[in-house]
């Protein structure tokens, strides 16, 4: 039974001095966890426990995490944090868009696995407030955003990039996914592009009340939008 805890974390990993150390951590910060150690015992895990969100190893025995990604996905909306071995393989598993909420790549630091669950929980609780509706205005068909009414003086690109990151619902943007959508000319430019562009749009959202750090960069990998 979950108790009224900060949440309920299921952790599908192999190795169990990591997977100790995490629900360690986990409980430090007034989580629950349940902890199984191969793929064919997540799914099963993932119905017994009800748990609030998914610390999802890629490489399991039994079977592959990115199945069972894509599962979890189909049968509803827990979010999923997707931990690899490999940087260069966050950016693969981005194209696949398997349906993640995050990724960490290993080895990693525990604190930050528990601020991550704590980012990604959030954003999947939180409900704006009337208050709060307003921020952020995108008028996709008048090609106009706003914030707090004042007009943003965008690019056309800017304008996509700003769309594309807020209609991910603060989920991870590879470079080479924001550049595949951004550009409808095939246009020959290079990932640093979109650096570029993201320096242009903090610059602009500050400059009518918003916030430079709405949009986060990821290191390596690319950005996400947190309001």
């Amino acid at each position: 039974m979950k108790t009224m805890h900060q949440g309920h974390i299921l952790i599908v990993e192999d190795e169990p001095r990591l997977a100790a150390i995490l629900s360690e951590y986990l409980i430090a910060a007034g989580y629950t966890s349940h902890w199984v150690a191969e793929g064919m015992a997540a799914l099963p895990a993932f119905h017994a426990e009800l748990p609030d969100l998914v610390l999802l190893d890629l490489m399991l025995p039994g079977r592959d995490g990115i199945d069972i990604c894509r599962e979890l996905r189909h049968d509803g909306q827990v979010p999923v944090i997707i931990v690899t071995a490999r940087v260069e393989e966050i950016d693969r598993l981005l194209g696949m868009e398997i349906g993640a909420d995050d990724y960490i790549c290993k080895p990693f630091s525990p604190r930050e696995v528990v601020a991550r669950v704590t980012a990604v929980l959030r954003r999947h609780r939180y409900i704006p407030s009337p208050k709060n509706v307003e921020i952020l205005i995108i008028d996709p068909l008048a090609c106009r955003a706003s914030v707090n009414g004042r007009l943003l003086a965008l690019t056309p690109v800017e304008f996509r990039l700003l769309s594309l990151l807020h209609n991910a619902d603060g989920r991870l943007l590879s470079r080479n996914q924001l550049l595949d959508r951004l550009y409808d000319d095939r246009r020959i430019v290079t990932d640093r592009t979109i650096d570029s562009h993201v320096r242009n749009l903090r610059r602009k959202l500050v400059d009518v009340g918003g916030n430079e750090d709405w949009v986060k960069s990821i290191y390596g990998i690319g950005y996400r939008m947190e309001l």
